[in-house]
């Protein structure tokens, strides 16, 4: 499998904290991958740079078959490259119905023009039921995102994500908060998606972790502690003392 991204000896620091610390980690296309580890463990900092929120100091980001360096290239023009990122609270449009969200976030041109000349098209149309149906919201288009539960908040920003045409997503936090039933639908869901794309899902809950069944990958200080299935990584004495053990 090639790597669809590769990130190689990154570092770095805020205010004198070491945040990310020679970290390496490559994820290939389709891959399913859970990143766990305490808090502070470089996690979301890790994301911000991937999506190019922040700059390291020293390192390299290399994405695509022909590794373009994503470290000189704005946050927008990483997003049009395929790197969709969900956070972990839902950021959707509640006062439009859920066929609006879908429709705005439809990979279009964009720009004054393209917005007075944009219509819907059948074929946007068609992706739009895709989507919902992809997600599980077939038969909530018409309703307002507002009243939405949460966990169907969170599906619908991954049909956002996917409205995009990522190819990797990156996912934070994507059970927190939901009833047994959303957490399953979920599950499903980023199995289903990597079946065809890059998923790097960031989670505290290990029995979240647990039912993605993915290779795992376990950050500590900024730095990768161990990878591997999650009964490897949970079993390493190294882990047990800088993660379980607390």
């Amino acid at each position: 499998m090639n790597s669809l991204l590769e990130v190689q000896g990154i570092s770095v620091t805020f205010d004198g904290f070491r945040a990310i610390n020679n970290l390496s980690f490559q994820i290939g296309l389709p891959e399913l991958r859970a990143v766990i580890g305490p808090n502070g463990a470089g996690k979301t900092t890790f994301m911000d740079i991937v999506t190019g929120k922040t700059r390291p100091d020293s390192g390299t980001v290399r994405w695509g078959e022909m590794g373009h360096s994503l470290l000189s290239m704005s946050e927008a023009q990483i997003a049009q490259a395929g790197i969709g990122r969900k956070f972990q609270r839902p950021t959707v449009f509640e006062d439009q119905s859920v066929r609006e969200n879908l429709r705005v976030a439809l990979k279009k041109p964009r720009g004054p023009l393209a917005a007075i000349m944009d219509r819907v098209t059948d074929e946007d149309r068609a992706r739009i039921a895709a989507i919902a149906a992809e997600i599980g919201l077939s038969d909530h288009l018409e309703m307002q995102a507002g009243i939405l539960s949460h966990g169907q908040k969170q599906w619908l920003e991954i049909g956002m994500l996917l409205a995009q045409d990522p190819r990797l997503l990156l996912v934070d936090e994507p059970a927190a908060g939901m009833t047994s039933e959303e957490r399953a639908h979920t599950t499903a869901l980023l199995k289903r998606l990597a079946e065809s794309h890059a998923v790097v899902v960031v989670e505290h809950d290990m029995e979240f972790v647990r039912r993605l069944d993915c290779r795992v990958t376990v950050l500590h200080e900024g730095s990768v502690l161990a990878e591997g299935t999650l009964d490897h990584v949970m079993a390493d004495q190294r882990v047990i003392e800088v993660y379980l053990g607390r």
